[in-house]
């Protein structure tokens, strides 16, 4: 089997009852494959009389996104594998155009398809869009969403670009380097986990790309409550942590600083708005963060010694050069293209 496509599942019966008759019809001669991460609902039954083709690895219990994933990678052959949410619809030639670039361009190791939103198909879909970038401090957007502006579709972001992460409601990569560079952080459970392997992956020598011919429709993403304060706290850990592991050397020290001041400066702002509980999820984020700091000790210094990605330092920089928070805030550069 070429392509096994995965989807992760947790007490979403009714979720998958939803969205994977699509995946199921449009996918064709591949492996669709659900991995369970210890459902306690009728997931497993409900897959096993209704989706009988569709093949399930059973896990015995909840261990999140990026854990989740990495064992359901190991129990599949696929040259290539492909990361899909139980929410997203896969319409009629979803995959091929992902497939034919992977097999035509030897050095990408990841590609996403441009996401738009389930209920609002005009407009790109929060967490994925066309495809992900990083600020010079960590800062996640994408083409077609900056923080909470999600812009219409309007073709704007048709080309095959370069990005700098795939998103994780649907990612195919290749299941070799995927392996090869450690897989998702299962430290991090869930959260900024796709952003940090990209990062890895490319640091490694290898590309990621958005393929817009192909288009999904995701349910999930902005749809999500806001300003949860679990949400908060492993956003923040997560994303110091990737910092941490990918930053060069003479770069880290500099934006670690920064951080610390604009992570106080995003504290107060939740304070000021009277979201004590967003204020304590980051101070408890930063105080983790330094826990266990010392325990990615070596794997920052292994990846950093396994780093092939342009000249020196400043081309193992990945980011951009600039901070998306400036430019969105005091610039009021709303939409990708005006960055």
């Amino acid at each position: 089997m070429k392509v096994s496509v995965i989807i992760l599942n947790w007490n979403g019966a009714d979720m998958m009852r939803r969205f994977l008759p699509s995946v199921v019809a449009n996918t064709a001669g591949e492996e669709i494959v659900v991995a369970d991460n210890g459902s306690d609902d009728d997931s497993l039954k409900m897959l096993a009389s209704e989706f009988p083709s569709v093949r399930t690895v059973a896990l015995d219990r909840n261990y999140g996104f990026a854990e989740g994933y990495n064992r359901a990678i190991a129990a599949v052959e696929s040259e290539y594998v492909v990361l899909l949410n139980s929410d997203v619809e896969t319409p009629e030639g979803w995959l091929a155009p992902l497939v034919e670039y992977m097999d035509s361009h030897e050095d990408v190791a990841a590609c996403q398809p441009k996401l738009l939103a389930f209920n609002d198909r005009s407009s790109f879909e929060y967490a994925g869009g066309a495809g992900g970038f990083v600020d010079r401090y960590g800062y996640p957007f994408c083409r077609g969403r900056i923080f909470s502006v999600v812009e219409k579709d309007h073709g704007q972001y048709d080309d095959v670009c370069d990005i700098h992460w795939a998103t994780g409601a649907c990612m195919m990569v290749r299941r070799n380097v995927y392996i090869k560079s450690g897989g998702l952080d299962a430290r991090f459970f869930a959260h900024n986990e796709e952003i940090d392997l990209c990062w890895r992956m490319r640091l490694f020598g290898y590309r990621v790309v958005c393929v817009p011919v192909s288009v999904v429709y995701h349910l999930g993403g902005g749809t999500l409550p806001q300003g949860n304060p679990r949400k908060t706290y492993l956003n923040f850990r997560n994303n110091l942590t990737m910092l941490y592991k990918n930053l060069p050397d003479s770069y880290i020290n500099k934006v670690m600083g920064w951080r610390l001041v604009l992570d106080h400066v995003a504290m107060v702002q939740s304070l000021l708005k009277g979201n004590v509980a967003d204020a304590k999820a980051i101070h408890a984020a930063r105080r983790d963060f330094k826990a266990w700091k010392k325990d990615y000790e070596p794997i920052r210094r292994d990846i950093q010694k396994r780093a092939c990605h342009g000249a020196g330092d400043d081309g193992r920089m990945l980011t951009m050069p600039y901070s998306v928070l400036l430019k969105y805030y005091l610039l009021g550069k709303k939409h990708f293209s005006e960055l």
